[in-house]
Formats: structure tokens, C-alpha cells, sequence
């Protein structure tokens, strides 16, 4: 790991202000001063002090929940409302969630203290793809399907292009997955109600590499370490 990166992950300072705090020769590295931010250092064996003091990697989490329908994402405690912390051990309600999915949407939901992973995941630049199963009124039609496919205009903004697949009739209904890779807010329910349909059922069962997988509703795993991996190295 770079010395850089080890500053910013301890959670003191960003990496642009670690790579300032490097050359001002206010970091050692097993007692010697540093100011080569690129240098490599191993957070299990090497010393790092920042101004005689040392610094410790900061440990991190990666819950990945699966969230219910009529709870909030919020740490907020409102009386009239049920919280993803409320299906949480005390010891993860210190993290936070990678997105949001509203109170009606169910489904995948990653909670961290890593700051770096959660601007990965969230930050348009970086066009992480997100897969829904939804079910929305009507029968889909072919020419609508398109239309949300190559993007519709909601706020006075057109949404990115987005990928609908299968899709399947059920009488008055219709099944399918959509995949984005924006995250406004509401953004697959307005976007359907563009064209007049309206969303039934919401669940997200992707974001970037991570996959829902059998995690029961409320339920939550910890992420193996080809997992973190994965999502580290976006």
C-alpha cells in the first residue's frame, strides 16, 4: 500500500492532504522521515508516525444487506419510522450505506466506514452498474422500452442509457430487469412513470460486483475477501 493511501485510509486526512502532510517531511516510516508519497508500506510489520505520532490502520467493514420494504435508510430515529438499523447489531450501526434505496425498495445494500469504497460506488464517474428486478403496471411496449433504454428526461435532465432485460407479460403486469448506473433519487420509479407506467414491486440485486445472492429480507452477510477486493480495486 502507499504511504498516501495508508495516511487517507486511517481516516486523519484525504489523500490529497496526505500527499501535502508527506512533503512537508512530517511522516516517518520506521523512524525515518518520508517524503516520497508513492512509498510502499506494509500496515502489518512497518511503523508510520505523523508528527512523533503513530498511526494506525484504521479497520474496516462491509456489511451487505438486504433490505426490507417499509424501512428507511437513514440513521435518523423519527417515531414514525422503521429503520435499516433496526434490523442491525448495535456493533455495525456506526456505518453507513453505499446509496440509497427508498422506503418502498427492497434489496442489496452495502454499509461501510470505508469513504473510498462508497465514492467509488456512487460516483457517476465511475459508472457502477446497478440491476433491479422490478414489476410495473401494464404490458411494456416495445417503443417505450427503447425510449427508457436511450433515456428519458426527468428534471430537466435525460437520464444515461439504461439496459431492460427479460421481460416478461404477467396479465396486467410486467416483469423485468432493468440495470442503471446513475443514482437519482427515485430515478427507476419516475423514470417509468415518464411513459405511464407505475412500479409495483422494486428490488436491487447488483451494485457494481456485489450480487444479493440468498441473503434473506433483513438479513445481512459480511463480505468474503474476494469481495472487498473487487470493490477496492473499482
Amino acid at each position: 500500500m502507499r504511504l498516501q493511501v495508508f495516511l487517507s485510509h486511517s481516516g486523519i486526512c484525504s489523500r490529497r492532504q496526505a500527499m501535502e502532510i508527506i512533503k512537508e517531511g512530517r511522516v516517518k516510516v520506521n523512524g525515518r522521515i518520508v517524503v516520497e508519497p508513492s512509498t510502499p508500506v506494509d500496515s502489518s510489520s512497518d511503523k508510520v508516525y505523523m508528527d512523533d505520532k503513530e498511526i494506525k490502520q484504521k479497520s474496516y467493514l462491509y456489511i451487505l444487506f438486504n433490505k426490507q420494504k417499509g424501512y428507511v435508510t437513514t440513521k435518523l430515529q423519527q417515531s414514525s419510522q422503521k429503520t435499516i438499523y433496526d434490523s442491525l447489531p448495535q456493533k455495525f450501526r456506526h456505518l453507513s450505506p453505499v446509496g440509497r434505496l427508498d422506503k418502498n425498495t427492497e434489496g442489496l445494500l452495502l454499509l461501510t466506514n470505508d469513504g473510498d469504497v462508497a465514492y467509488k460506488l456512487t460516483h457517476p464517474k465511475f459508472n457502477i452498474d446497478k440491476t433491479y428486478f422490478a414489476r410495473i403496471s401494464g404490458k411494456l411496449e416495445n417503443n417505450h422500452r427503447f425510449q427508457l433504454e436511450r433515456g428519458v428526461i426527468i428534471d430537466r435532465k435525460k437520464t444515461a442509457p439504461a439496459k431492460i432485460t427479460p421481460v416478461k407479460w404477467l396479465k396486467n403486469q410486467t416483469a423485468l430487469k432493468i440495470t442503471i448506473h446513475e443514482g437519482r433519487k427515485r430515478q427507476i420509479r419516475l423514470m417509468f412513470a415518464k411513459m405511464g407506467y407505475k412500479v409495483l414491486y422494486l428490488k436491487r440485486l447488483s451494485q457494481g460486483p456485489l450480487q444479493l445472492g440468498e441473503v434473506g429480507s433483513g438479513c445481512w452477510r459480511p463480505l468474503n475477501r474476494k469481495e472487498i477486493g473487487l470493490i477496492k480495486n473499482i
